[in-house]
């Protein structure tokens, strides 16, 4: 077992949200009552009530490789839930998510600060992230 592992606790849906994220992910699978795994990452689940729920303090950041990847991931996640800016959405569990292509942050890391600044602009106007869009971006002037 991994040594630090996320938590997630639900009011009744905890296998149910096994069962969605991990026909989601890749090289996912359920592993017990209580624990499953996200392309290798290890996840617990309790069915603990409606004390407490999630908020976007807390998030999972998904590095994406590819245009396709991106939107897979946005559409399948945020079905039933929440579209937000700048890659973020909600699913239907609450349990909010960065679907961020690698790409971005090698262009917001970039040495040249007017090129991160055109991206930077041009991601705080999307939703879904597009690559495209912040490739065009980075590469203007």
């Amino acid at each position: 077992m991994q040594k630090i592992t996320p938590f997630l606790w639900f009011d009744g849906k905890a296998e149910e949200a096994m069962n969605f994220y991990v026909s989601i992910f890749k090289n996912s699978k359920i592993v017990g009552s209580n624990r499953f795994q996200l392309d290798g990452q290890e996840f617990l689940v309790l069915n603990g009530g409606p004390q407490f729920t999630f908020s976007p303090a807390i998030s999972f950041f998904v590095n994406c490789e590819t245009q396709e990847e991106v939107d897979e991931l946005w559409e399948k996640l945020s079905e039933g839930g929440k579209k937000e800016r700048c890659g973020w959405l909600k699913d239907k569990f609450g349990l909010s998510w960065q679907i961020i292509p690698s790409v971005l942050g090698k262009m917001l890391g970039d040495k040249d600060a007017e090129k991160a600044k055109r991206v930077m602009q041009a991601m705080l106007q999307m939703d879904k992230i597009d690559i495209k869009t912040l490739k065009q971006a980075y590469d203007q002037g």
